[in-house]
């Protein structure tokens, strides 16, 4: 029946949205966020790992940081996203000061978002480091993680009222830890460093001899006179705002690789082991498995020869649970304006949907940009148990749209869909 059911007129060509934020400041001090983390094997010669994950794994990035400790790991990003050399990594300072408890999972609520973070067994998960914009998907994002076990600390703003947490002073937090700061990746070391600094210091000496005879030793010049030119002063240029739909990422994209990473974790069947259910977004799918009968040993062996590229894994301190996350293949950053307003975008929307006899949640939403200019959505939600690339075909017709989650459950094949579509 989906098959059928592009009803739509126009071709619209699909998107997807950033909808998180690069940095947070605690009193005075600015702190990146949003980094993309990986494991650390060589301490000692950490920057060839670093650069082949700039050049694979997260393409394009630029700085780095390194995360000290019983788990090491190395967090990478790009600069034309927003973030700066020298800015202090949050994750790393927040998880040091919370060294006492090798895993927890929270949610802070800064003064631009609220800031997920998540660390299983003293290592931070690829995508357990994110500022969020919006309060709806930081939320969201914790109540998934919480269906794992045995969290040593669980922190969540007090207004959510969720049971068993806490929420401490961030900022008293973050003066207890370490910090450490974004470098960049190609940024000269060891013996390129010492030759450049010899030809710096060669040059310098010919530019100073030059000087010195040009002053000293070459005849005096008869002055000349001209006139002065007036001076221009260039007006200041305001740069334009990026709008949203502007820097979306390709939800066809998103869906395709959501569904292939989808359906390779579950196709990993490790003896006394079962699989949890699976959430994914653009940056990446996560799952658990819990065991049975089995034992460590077993998880390990299977998904090492699974042939999945894990980002990162972490089994719970009692050994009976794993957490496992996958990144999706690189994922486009593309532009496509709105095309409906917001009336006109729900019935279409509804109208789509009670064709093929689907139920849809449909809301509104709004925000205001740091310039003061408000741009507006249209979120959705769903349940169904066709697949995302059935679905893709028909989503993606729509223009300004952005796929923010999808969630499988293993145990009742039952697919959700949640994403917003931008509207005039």
């Amino acid at each position: 029946m989906l098959e059928e059911a592009k009803l739509l007129d126009d071709d619209y060509e699909g998107n997807g949205n950033r909808s998180w934020g690069t940095s947070i400041t605690i009193d005075g001090v600015t702190y990146a966020t949003s980094l993309f983390w990986q494991p650390l094997q060589n301490q000692e010669d950490p920057f060839t790992e670093v650069g082949e994950a700039s050049e694979g794994v997260l393409e394009g990035a630029d700085l780095f940081c390194i995360k000290p400790g019983k788990a090491p790991q190395f967090g990478i990003c790009v600069s034309k996203e927003g973030f700066k050399s020298g800015e202090n990594a949050a994750a790393v300072t927040l998880a040091t000061a919370l060294a006492d408890k090798s895993s927890f999972v929270a949610v802070f609520k800064v003064d631009n978002g609220w800031w997920y973070t998540c660390i299983r067994n003293d290592i931070i998960l690829s995508d357990g480091d994110m500022l969020f914009l919006n309060e709806e998907e930081a939320k969201e994002q914790f109540m998934s993680m919480l269906a794992v076990p045995d969290w040593g600390r669980k922190i969540a703003p007090p207004e959510w009222g969720i049971e068993e947490t806490e929420y401490p002073d961030l900022a008293k937090l973050m003066q207890q830890g370490i910090r450490a700061k974004l470098q960049k990746i190609k940024a000269l070391r060891g013996t390129k460093l010492m030759v450049v600094i010899a030809i710096s210091a060669i040059i310098g000496l010919w530019l100073l001899s030059s000087i010195i005879n040009g002053i000293f030793l070459a005849p005096p010049k008869r002055p000349v006179i001209a006139p002065i030119a007036p001076k221009v002063v260039k007006p200041v240029e305001k740069i334009p705002e990026v709008k949203p739909w502007e820097k979306l990422s390709n939800p066809d994209q998103v869906m395709k690789g959501c569904y292939q990473a989808v359906e390779a974790v579950i196709k990993i069947l490790p003896p006394g082991w079962r699989i949890g259910n699976i959430s994914c977004t653009p940056n990446g799918l996560t799952t658990s498995w819990t065991r049975e009968v089995g034992r460590i040993s077993w998880i390990d062996k299977a998904l090492d020869m699974s042939g999945v590229i894990f980002s990162g894994r972490s089994i719970s301190d009692d050994g009976n649970n794993l957490v496992a996350s996958v990144p999706l293949p690189k994922v486009d950053i593309i532009a496509s304006p709105p095309m409906k307003n917001d009336i006109d975008l729900k019935n279409t929307l509804n109208d789509l949907f009670q064709a093929i006899g689907q139920n849809v949640t449909l809301s509104s939403f709004s925000f205001t940009s740091p310039e003061q200019n408000v741009y507006r959505s249209v979120k959705f939600s769903f349940s169904s148990t066709h697949n995302p690339l059935i679905w893709n075909d028909l989503l993606i017709k729509f223009s300004g749209l952005e796929i923010t989650m999808i969630k499988y459950d293993t145990t009742s094949k039952v697919w959700e869909y949640e994403g917003a579509i931008y509207v005039l």
